[in-house]
């Protein structure tokens, strides 16, 4: 089996193709009419699919027996590479005892990490002992670390005054003893390979005289109970970017907020002090320094237990042709639904299986990787960024500039956009840098937790002309740009008359023959049947498909 899996890799890396073997700015498109997210739940049904051709694109291929059957076909074509990818077990530090750091440390040295990346995955993921995956440029591997070793957890504890009773339960320094938890987990049906990681864990936190089972919750189910902070443990998987400034995000103390992503309710210090001077870091040498530190601290303080990072496997028939895929992007990718087309020549809809429900296609209130795999082709960003070297390219934003100022005697930092010409939101109306400047002051007043981090420096904001938006930032950060260049663009004159933002229902409204799903991308939405697909058709007056870059 293990040869098998290194054999199977080294030719899924053979197949890639070679970095800049497509040059994306000269990308005109989408060359397909229709595009359908197909719902598929279960993961035997997501292959029939593929196989039979009743779907085109599969992603996120976790089962190796799985990635095994597909690449021994002669009609698909699978892609693997290092994914930005990132799964957990959480803590909830507002609740005792995992305020406890020997008992944390104790649960991290129980947990066989290696066993579980090799039985689940095969090869296909690597064991984390950090919380920044491999393929991040700002990944620090001299971390403390935490291998499966019993006899050290036990001596932890006993250290820390922890004993055990006569049934081998765990009893706290105070003589107390502990409550079951519960570890929250997604269904099995859902996430498979999850599931049986929750199971596993548990077992493993069992064995040091913890009394854990494991919830199994719809995905929403589980994201609104972190969000209200009910929980004793979590398993989560995290999508996360090339910057690693989402880790003041994830552990800043201003961050634990009724839907903030500080699930863990960590509030240190010095980590602050820390992710504080890596969110203003001026520049590159200082963002590695600080990057570095925050990694090394958080290794000790575990407020959660980096588990793995998966390799990302992508599966694709190939009567589909010109996919884009590098060392650091697979060909599901706003890239590859921008050049694709049939091999025929004939105009035909796309199908790309979706393994989950959409929950909630709010934009300014979802924070899932299903919602955003189809409101990201709706709405653009200012920057995008080049699939093969992750470098800026231009989106909305023909060009940019960044320049130090001094304002009031203190520095700080002005972002200059040249928005590119004649740019249209999907119901024909112009797309201006009044929408520039009215999505980010919107973003700020309202505080929307997905957002927060990106606007919460904003100091000011003014319109130079219809096509320029200046953006003032306080203090001096080598983040500013990508924390707004990389937001989604909104229109005024749609999102500025929703007054209840967090249970806006977008696609239930009507706009002439659109719904409140009005962006400025590729694709337009057409609808959602739930239980079976959303769809989505071409923007004919996407600026690419205009000549503009």
């Amino acid at each position: 089996m293990k040869t098998t899996v290194l054999v199977l890799l080294f030719s899924l890396f053979l197949a890639l193709p070679a970095p800049g073997a497509v040059d994306v700015a000269d990308l005109r498109g989408p060359k397909i009419d229709e595009l359908y997210f197909v719902l598929v739940r279960d993961a035997d049904s997501q292959l029939l699919a593929l196989e039979r051709g009743e779907t085109h694109l599969l992603a996120d291929l976790a089962r190796p027996v799985d990635i095994e059957r597909l690449s021994r076909r002669d009609d698909i074509e699978l892609s693997l590479t290092q994914a930005f990818h990132m799964m957990e077990m959480g803590f909830n530090l507002r609740r005792h005892p995992w305020d406890d750091l020997a008992l944390r440390q104790a649960i991290a040295s129980v947990i066989p990490r290696d066993e579980i990346v090799r039985n689940l995955f095969g090869g296909y993921s690597a064991a984390l002992e950090t919380f920044l995956p491999p393929v991040s440029p700002y990944f620090e591997p001299d971390v403390t670390r935490w291998p499966h070793d019993p006899e050290r957890a036990r001596s932890l504890l006993s250290e820390a005054g922890w004993s055990w009773d006569g049934s081998g339960s765990l009893v706290t320094p105070d003589g107390k003893s502990l409550p079951p938890a519960r570890l929250l987990s997604p269904l099995a049906q859902v996430s498979p390979t999850t599931a049986d990681l929750a199971q596993r864990l548990a077992r493993a936190l069992n064995s040091l005289g913890l009394t854990v089972t494991v919830e199994n919750l719809d995905f929403s189910v589980l994201v609104e109970r972190l969000n209200r902070h009910d929980f004793d443990l979590f398993l989560l998987a995290w999508s996360l970017t090339r910057d690693p400034d989402s880790l003041y995000a994830f552990f800043h103390s201003s961050m634990d907020v009724k839907d903030g992503y500080n699930m863990a309710g960590l509030h240190d210090a010095d980590l602050d002090v820390l992710l504080e001077g890596l969110r203003q870091a001026p520049d590159e040498a200082s963002a590695r320094r600080f990057a570095s530190e925050v990694q090394r601290e958080l290794a000790r303080l575990l407020p959660a237990i980096p588990l793995y990072s998966r390799y990302a496997v992508t599966a694709h028939r190939k009567e589909w042709t010109g996919f884009i895929a590098s060392d650091r992007a697979t060909p599901d990718n706003l890239w590859s639904l921008l050049n694709i087309a049939p091999a025929s020549g004939e105009l035909a809809p796309f199908r790309w299986t979706l393994t989950d429900e959409p929950r909630n296609l709010n934009p300014l209130a979802t924070a899932t990787a299903t919602d955003w795999t189809v409101l990201g082709l709706i709405y653009e960003s200012l920057l995008s960024i080049d699939p093969y070297d992750l470098s800026d390219r231009p989106g909305l934003a023909e060009s940019w500039d960044v320049s130090v100022i001094d304002v009031g005697g203190k520095a700080a930092t002005r972002l200059t956009f040249r928005l590119g010409p004649d740019l249209v939101w999907h119901d024909g109306r112009p797309l201006t840098a009044s929408d520039v400047a009215f999505t980010l002051g919107h973003l700020k007043a309202l505080a929307v937790p997905r957002f927060f981090d990106n606007v919460k420096d904003v100091a000011d904001v003014s319109v130079a002309d219809e096509r320029t938006v200046v953006v003032t930032m306080d203090g001096v950060s080598f983040w500013h740009l990508h924390n707004i260049g990389g937001l989604p663009v909104f229109p005024a004159h749609i999102v500025g008359d929703v007054e209840a933002w967090r249970t806006w229902q977008p696609t239930t409204e009507s706009h002439g023959d659109l719904t409140g799903l009005i962006g400025s991308g590729p694709f337009v939405f057409r609808e959602y049947r739930p239980g079976q697909y959303v769809r989505l058709s071409r923007f004919d007056g996407y600026r690419r498909l205009k000549g503009q870059p």
